[in-house]
């Protein structure tokens, strides 16, 4: 679907154009450009051609919405865990801004010491770090790690909560629906803005459901849980990893937004490419 990507010249127009602008756009997957202050930030950044070791692993049908080598410069790379399609070793060893710092779970540091990045913290549940003028919280999501047949769950995952002059943005790890959320509500809640993946939900015959990737529904009810007042629908529309059309979760998204209380333009799609000021969602 061509009216899902925005061309790159555009893109890169509007970086340029939106440079001294709070704003937020979407290379693709659960890779996020987000511009707060002085601070750009870059989520889980996947720009290979496939999620996995060498060659293997699903396609990209979609290329990122910029090349890794034209990206604005990024100082702060938040990585949520170490799954396939989330940290990309190729993209860490060649992408371009290595003074940028990395945060990173328990135990996943070292692919980006190892790859000549200079800055690299790991966080552990709910520790928190200040960047800048922005304070990064670390929080638990309904997930599991895994790279390797001997490394299941040997190295944290999670979620950030970002604040910045007084708005919340919550960037969730991939996550299944769980009781966490009704807790986190209460504990940090309500939040500005949630991201959370609406893809990769379908796995029938071999399971009914995932336990591990909310289907669209669920990933309102986590943003009800949230008290989140806006909800980004993210982690589709890029890779095959599941058998659902591709195009299903963001109607399912949409469709489904009154019923958990979101008007339709509160449950955000974004095009791949497509880059927001942040004032237009908060």
């Amino acid at each position: 679907s061509k009216d899902h990507i925005i061309a790159e010249q555009e893109v890169l127009q509007k970086i340029k154009q939106l440079e001294n602008t709070d704003y937020i756009g979407w290379i693709g997957h659960a890779t996020f450009l987000i511009k707060l202050g002085s601070t750009t930030i870059l989520t889980d950044p996947l720009f290979s051609k496939n999620a996995g070791p060498l060659n293997f692993g699903p396609k990209r049908y979609v290329d990122p919405a910029i090349a890794l080598k034209k990206l604005p410069k990024i100082d702060l790379l938040l990585q949520t865990h170490n799954h396939y399609d989330h940290l990309d070793l190729t993209t860490i060893k060649k992408f371009p801004h290595k003074t940028a710092v990395a945060l990173t779970p328990l135990k996943v540091g070292s692919y980006f010491t190892k790859r000549k990045f200079t800055k690299v913290q790991e966080l552990d549940w709910y520790q928190k770090v200040t960047i800048n003028d922005i304070t990064l919280t670390f929080l638990p999501a309904v997930h599991w790690s895994k790279r390797s047949l001997t490394d299941r769950n040997k190295t944290l995952w999670g979620s950030y909560l970002i604040e910045y002059k007084g708005k919340k943005l919550f960037f969730s790890c991939d996550t299944g629906y769980g009781n966490l959320y009704k807790t986190l509500g209460n504990q940090i809640g309500p939040v500005d803005l949630l991201f959370i993946n609406i893809g990769a939900y379908d796995f029938r015959p071999m399971f009914d459901k995932s336990i591990f990737h909310a289907t669209p529904e669920e990933a309102l009810q986590i943003g009800k849980d949230l008290k989140a007042k806006k909800v980004i629908g993210m982690h589709w529309g890029t890779i095959m990893l599941s058998l659902e059309d591709p195009f299903e979760p963001p109607v399912r998204f949409t469709n489904a937004a009154k019923k958990f209380g979101y008007s339709k333009k509160e449950a955000v799609i974004f095009k791949i490419g497509e880059i927001k000021k942040l004032t237009s969602l908060i």
